[in-house]
This record gives C-alpha cells, structure tokens and sequence, in this order.
C-alpha cells in the first residue's frame, strides 16, 4: 500500500508539468520570451524558459510527498533536510530564471550568477547537510568539519548547476539527461538506504519526461537555465544529503569533459553544430569545443549523416555507458 501511495507525487509532477507546457508555450509567445532554434537551417524561434514548468511540477509533487507522509504515515523524518532542498531549488531556479528573461547572449555576469548561486546553498548551509567525513586516497578518513558545510556545499552546488547548464542546445539534450541522471541517483539513494531521497529523484525525472515530450526534435518549447540550473543543483544537493558524492561526480564525466572543453575555447565557443540544407549537421569551428562537436566529427569519420537527433542519441548513449560504469566501480558501496 505504502509504495503504490508514493507514486501519487511522482504521477503529481509529470502531470503538472504535463499539463502547464501548453499554456506556458502560448504566455511566453506573448510576452516575446523566445530564442532561435540554433541547429536548424531555417531558424524558427520557440518560447524560452520552459524549465519553470518542470520545477513547478517537481516542487508540487515534493510537496505532496511531505503531505502524505505528514497526514497518512504520521512521519516528519527528513522533513528538514526536504525543505532545505526545495528552498536551494527555488533560489536557483530564481536566479535561472532572471537569466532567462534577460537573455543568454546578456544575462547576468558570470561572477554574479556564481556568487548568486552559492548563497543558494545557504539553507542547505544552515541544516549542515551531509557528512563532513570524507574518504581521501592515500590519506583515509578526514573530518572536515566546518569546511564541509561553509565551503565544499556550496562549490558543490555551483559545479554542478554550471557545468550541467554546458552541455547543451540540442532538442531533448538537457532534458534527457536529467532523466537519466536522476534515475541513477534515485537507484543510489534507494540501495544506500535513503529512498526519500529516491522519491525526490523520481519526482523531478517525472517532470522531465514531460517536458521532454514537448522538448525533443523538433522541440516546441526550450528548457531555458531554469531547467538545467535546478537540475544539476537536485543532482548535487541529491548526493550530498545521501552522502554518496563521489559516484555523483562519476556521473558527471561527460560534464567534466564539457567543462575542459569549453574552457578551450575560453567559455566563448559554443555547443551548437553548423546546420545544413539537407537537415544535417556539420562542424561550427576547426576545433572541438563540446562533446556535441566530437559526436559530430565521429558521425561524418563514420560517414553517418550527423543530425540533431544522432548527437542527442550519441550523448545519451555515453552518459548511460559512464553511469553503467559508475555501479560497476563502486558497486561494494552501494549494493
């Protein structure tokens, strides 16, 4: 009975999500919130900011988890932590959000969202999230004791709000990725003993499924930093509160390699590929400056037709393989 209750959150936050997309797709036209489709050769623009509705979703249906717990299961465990978390989450959608609406060729300075999105972290701060102890290699156990909190959380919350916001500009991208990545976080947290955190998880995939039904090729509606902010911060703020931190950062391969990529290219060069008549893709610049761009340069050496749909499929494909990866590795601390 208790499991079967539990799915009502998660069927909450698709729903809502699924639901709000339409009327936000028509609001954002009329307001004139809309960005150029980048990878197709006739440039058509599409309403911007759709993320507001997948955290909408996600928080409802968070929400109504703690109801269920509060008025059927007489519990508040973890309700601190849960708070914590969905106020880190609607600081950095907030912030996202202003980004969003100023546009991503303006947009706040990089400084400022930085220092914006470590305050972010404070209610996570405030809690003293996670465990200060940490294991380092050679040197064992360390407690870090007021580092962790004051400095490690919030490095943690900007890394990975940043460098999941990297990897992106391709129809369906950021979203399928969050689905895939919170799946995995979900499964974590669920064999390490904190299926609350499982839940949340499913929550906001939940939400993306959604989204992604509108999103993928050939997308009605773009995620916007509102999306890949809070993404990237639950992933973070996930693993923390499980203590599972260093299967996160794991996951987070072909981010960290974005992240090498795009400092090539002096965070200036963008992810986009150079649309085509025939519907293809080809190279932007000479150099490679995202894993959009490798999956591209190995579809033509393959003499594949390089489409939008392919590089999606191409970085879907190497996100499962390094997740795949992950539970081999540290399967002894999880299983």
């Amino acid at each position: 009975m208790v499991n079967y209750i539990l799915m009502i959150p998660i069927l909450v936050s698709f729903f809502v999500t699924l639901f709000m997309i339409p009327s936000w797709i028509k609001r954002a036209r009329k307001a004139n919130l809309l960005g150029k489709d980048i990878n197709k050769f006739k440039k058509t623009e599409l309403p911007e900011a759709g993320g507001v509705t997948v955290v909408t979703g996600f928080v409802l249906g968070s929400l109504l988890y703690i109801a269920l717990n509060t008025f059927i299961f007489n519990t508040s465990e973890n309700f601190i932590e849960l708070f914590a978390l969905l106020s880190t989450i609607l600081l950095i959608t907030f912030i996202a959000f202003v980004d969003d609406i100023l546009g991503w060729k303006i947009g706040l300075r990089k400084r400022t969202r930085l220092i914006l999105v470590a305050l972010a972290a404070i209610p996570l701060i405030v809690i003293n999230a996670g465990e200060s102890e940490v294991g380092i290699p050679l040197l064992g156990t360390i407690d870090l004791g007021l580092i962790y909190p004051l400095i490690i959380i919030p490095i943690g919350i900007i890394g990975a709000t940043t460098t999941f916001n990297f990897l992106a500009g391709f129809n369906g991208l950021e979203a399928g990725q969050g689905i895939l990545l919170m799946f995995a976080v979900g499964i974590v947290a669920f064999f390490i003993g904190s299926p609350w955190l499982t839940i949340i998880a499913l929550c906001m995939a939940a939400a993306l499924l959604a989204f992604l039904l509108y999103n993928f090729y050939p997308a009605k509606v773009y995620p916007g930093d509102s999306l890949t902010y809070a993404v990237g911060g639950l992933i973070a703020i996930i693993a923390i509160l499980g203590n599972f931190e260093k299967i996160a950062v794991f996951f987070f391969i072909p981010y960290i390699i974005e992240t090498g990529l795009k400092l090539r290219g002096k965070l200036v060069k963008q992810s986009f590929g150079k649309p085509k008549k025939d519907g293809s893709l080809d190279l932007a610049y000479k150099k490679i400056y995202s894993l959009n761009h490798i999956a591209i340069l190995l579809m033509k050496k393959l003499g594949w037709k390089a489409t939008e749909k392919r590089v999606v499929y191409f970085i879907w494909g190497f996100q499962i393989l390094i997740i795949i990866l992950g539970f081999i590795i540290f399967k002894n601390g999880i299983f």
